[in-house]
């Protein structure tokens, strides 16, 4: 499994690279604008990210943004529904509009609120099938 986490802070970054890292290569940007930039990159090189953990509130670029952003990429690439990259978006916000705004739209795989542990992490990427 190939992952990316496109997190602002640093704290929860090294923490979910820490995570997500037992369970294959694991890559991080610090902002959305940084972290679509990488996914295109590395889609476009033929190693494309089977996972993304995305904070939905971020500087330059927020996640919803961001996952649209991703969404319309691979929209115009031809990629099937079934086949895009599983997201994963982390907040810490009680808002449940912003939290649920991207599983309306069918964007997003799941969500968790922060502090996210690694048990919890762990059991929703098993839910999208990513490890066993």
């Amino acid at each position: 499994m190939k992952s990316l986490i496109i997190e602002d802070e640093e704290t929860t970054r090294i923490m979910l690279e820490e995570y997500i890292s037992d369970y294959g290569d694991c890559d991080h940007a610090c902002d959305g604008k940084a972290g679509y930039e990488m996914f295109k990159k590395e889609f476009e090189n033929g190693n494309p990210y089977n996972l993304i953990c995305m904070d939905i509130m971020m500087p330059t670029m927020d996640g919803q943004e961001t996952l649209r952003k991703i969404r319309l990429f691979e929209k115009e690439k031809g990629i099937r529904s079934g086949d895009r990259v599983k997201v994963i978006m982390t907040t810490a916000l009680e808002d449940q509009k912003n939290v649920t705004e991207a599983f309306l739209r069918g964007e997003a795989a799941s969500y968790i609120v922060k502090p996210i542990n690694k048990k919890k992490l762990i059991r929703e990427i098993r839910k999208l099938g990513m490890i066993e």
